[in-house]
């Protein structure tokens, strides 16, 4: 058994599949999901998006949300799908629900970062491919933006539609800390800045006390946002997915509480 007892934070819906994968190796865990998925109202923005979807040189999806309401509409409105056309995500799980689909899908093996997706050959080829190079990235209401400013920098026109928000679930406060203080958790995951934005916030007042357990985040730059905020043990697991998370706890030692 692993000495690791962590917090889970991702949306209800992904907690489970990564509790099971971490109770297979030991680790146990507790579930509080700080993001809720909030699909946005579908738009005449978002039909003829959709229905222009030939226009793209490649379609990005930024996460499972986002794949799965964007199969939706595609479903709605494009019934036999572009052979052709190539998709990207930056995780192997949104690209399986793309590929499960039939759409041609392309993720990094080696990464599980917006860079590493940017370096993708198959992402070059079909930028360089296209007279006019465009690409459409599905995703939330709000989210970074380097994937775009580096696209723009090689010279393609690049478009967002947003398919939904994430919210902070309603919870009585105190609930995070009370989590940690009766399940004895020794380590704090989130999958997103968003998602410690949420941690810090419903932490509130108890966030100094919470700072000074480990902190596993999916990239540098949330492990940045979260040592601006006080996280005294901030581990970046270089991906979001279960086996980054694996690994990085294999390579951290669990404190003694």
């Amino acid at each position: 058994m692993s000495a690791w007892r962590l917090l889970l934070t991702r949306p209800a819906e992904e907690c489970p599949a990564l509790a099971a994968t971490l109770a297979a190796e030991g680790v146990h865990s507790s579930s509080l999901p700080l993001l809720a998925i909030e699909a946005l109202d579908e738009t005449a923005e978002h039909r003829a998006t959709i229905l222009d979807l030939d226009r793209y040189s490649a379609v990005i999806v930024v996460s499972k949300p986002a794949a799965r309401l964007g199969l939706a509409l595609l479903d709605r409105y494009w019934p036999q799908p572009l052979a052709e056309q190539p998709w990207f995500s930056v995780g192997a799980a949104t690209a399986e629900i793309l590929a499960d689909y039939g759409l041609q899908v392309y993720f990094p093996e080696g990464g599980d970062d917006s860079e590493s997706l940017l370096a993708l050959p198959q992402l070059q080829r079909a930028l360089a491919e296209a007279f006019t190079p465009r690409v459409l990235i599905l995703r939330g209401e709000d989210g970074r933006e380097l994937l775009a400013e580096r696209l723009r920098e090689q010279g393609v026109q690049v478009e967002y539609l947003p398919l939904y928000r994430r919210l902070l679930p309603d919870y009585p406060a105190g609930t995070l800390s009370e989590r940690v203080r009766s399940q004895r958790l020794n380590g704090l995951v989130v999958s997103s800045g968003q998602g410690f934005s949420h941690l810090q916030l419903l932490a509130a007042e108890h966030w100094p006390e919470l700072a000074r357990l480990p902190l596993f985040v999916p990239s540098p730059r949330v492990a940045d946002q979260a040592r601006a905020a006080g996280a005294e043990i901030v581990v970046d697991c270089r991906g979001a997915s279960a086996a980054a998370l694996l690994a990085a706890l294999q390579a951290q030692p669990a404190p003694d509480l």
